[in-house]
């Protein structure tokens, strides 16, 4: 369920399945419809479990500060549909995806595609059209059978690798490494982060066959810290940065700021841009993102932590933020998720556990979570807005997670009070 979406599909009698189906045939064929807009442009693709919307954030903002017109396309949405399509970091508008749904429509796209296909040949229309020097685009699903991968990248990014959408991609990480490998291209070279060594072992192997260079986070380039920021190495250009200072909050994003940092490089060669550090280091310090430890309310911070591993993540960023500080953790989660394992894990930090419903119809419901939970106190909550309002007013750390979809509607209600 794409929120908003709906709206254009119905006023240009545009249908679709909002069901997921792996393969590329259907989009390939409604590309040749409308002209293939992807082949005109130059790419930047990421997959991934985690990761993916940092980095893409990271590289956007380094883009930007060196002048160039980025295009990106991410999943899911932060609001609606509108701002999983954006181009200088507006989101498309009402009247420009009226103008693609009316092109969708006379090429004959009705009832061939998923409404993810259907949004993935919107952004390569919007993109071509608005002449972006540079396209960002993140996989919607592994990588491999995702409708993104009918591009052919400059490079390509895999942020990270754990277990998820196990019934699709699988139930180990071999299996969902070699969906996210998919998204290597021949002589295209891919930048991973840090990953299990059995996903690295698959990834080498799969840029062997496709001769594409791995450049490999600690290997080939490297981010430190010392007493004035964080450092950047990159032994491939003997590129050094110093000084580095990130707004976005977690030693993770560190990682992915360098992941950044090295497909900019990567990029830059390719197009022949010129390099400018004072840029790089902007670029670096501006990044930030919806979703990612953002601070909605005073004392109240909104993290789209959906599985373990990213979970893992936000509680190594509450201990360095809010060390020796009482949490509450407000939680919504798809029930297609590691529930049991993202309760057991945020229980090392908390004893306040507080379940909502949201509008989703993939979610558990809140009074299954709470069944589920250990923690020492939980109650469902009916009037979450209040609560949080209520928390911030006391000076109370709180953190809502667990869905991005949950993120949005916390949002939407926030700001409309």
């Amino acid at each position: 369920m794409i929120p908003n979406l709906n709206r254009y599909k119905e006023k240009w009698n545009v249908k679709s399945d909002d069901i997921i189906k792996p393969g590329l045939a259907a989009i390939e064929e409604a590309l040749v419809r409308v002209g293939n807009p992807e082949n005109g442009l130059q790419v930047v693709h990421l997959a991934g479990t985690n990761g993916k919307g940092s980095t893409l954030t990271f590289l956007e903002s380094l883009a930007k500060e060196h002048g160039l017109r980025v295009g990106k396309f991410m999943s899911p949405c932060i609001v609606d549909v509108h701002d999983q399509i954006q181009v200088e970091g507006q989101a498309i508008t009402r009247a420009e995806m009226d103008q693609l749904f009316q092109q969708m429509q006379a090429a004959g796209l009705s009832e061939k595609l998923t409404d993810f296909e259907l949004l993935t040949v919107a952004a390569f229309l919007h993109f071509a059209a608005s002449d972006v020097d540079i396209a960002l685009i993140e996989a919607g699903m592994g990588g491999l059978l995702d409708s993104t991968n009918v591009v052919t990248p400059i490079v390509s990014i895999i942020p990270s690798i754990a277990l998820e959408h196990t019934k699709f991609l699988g139930t180990t990480i071999e299996r969902i490494t070699h969906h996210k490998a998919g998204i290597i291209k021949p002589y295209k070279p891919v930048i991973i982060g840090d990953l299990p060594q059995e996903a690295k072992d698959i990834i080498h192997k799969e840029a062997r066959e496709k001769q594409s260079a791995v450049l490999e986070l600690n290997q080939q380039f490297s981010v430190g810290q010392e007493k004035d920021g964080e450092t950047y190495e990159y032994d491939k250009q003997s590129f050094h940065l110093s000084k580095l200072t990130r707004s976005m909050k977690g030693a993770h994003q560190a990682n992915n700021m360098a992941l950044a940092i090295t497909a900019f490089l990567e990029v830059a060669t390719a197009l022949n841009i010129k390099v400018i550090k004072s840029a790089l280091e902007k670029g670096v310090k501006e990044a930030t993102i919806l979703g990612r430890f953002e601070e909605i309310l005073p004392h109240v911070i909104l993290d789209g932590a959906h599985n373990p591993a990213s979970v893992e993540k936000l509680i190594e960023t509450i201990k360095s933020e809010f060390p020796d500080e009482q949490i509450a953790l407000v939680i919504g989660i798809l029930a297609d998720k590691d529930v049991p394992q993202i309760l057991q894990l945020f229980e090392q930090i908390s004893d306040h556990f507080y379940f909502v419903d949201f509008n989703n119809p993939r979610a558990m419901g809140a009074q299954k979570m709470l069944e589920l939970s250990g923690a020492p106190y939980k109650e469902v909550l009916v009037d979450y807005a209040s609560f949080l309002q209520h928390q911030s007013e006391r000076k109370l750390k709180t953190i809502v997670t667990g869905s991005l979809y949950l993120l949005t509607e916390v949002r939407n209600r926030l700001k409309s009070i």
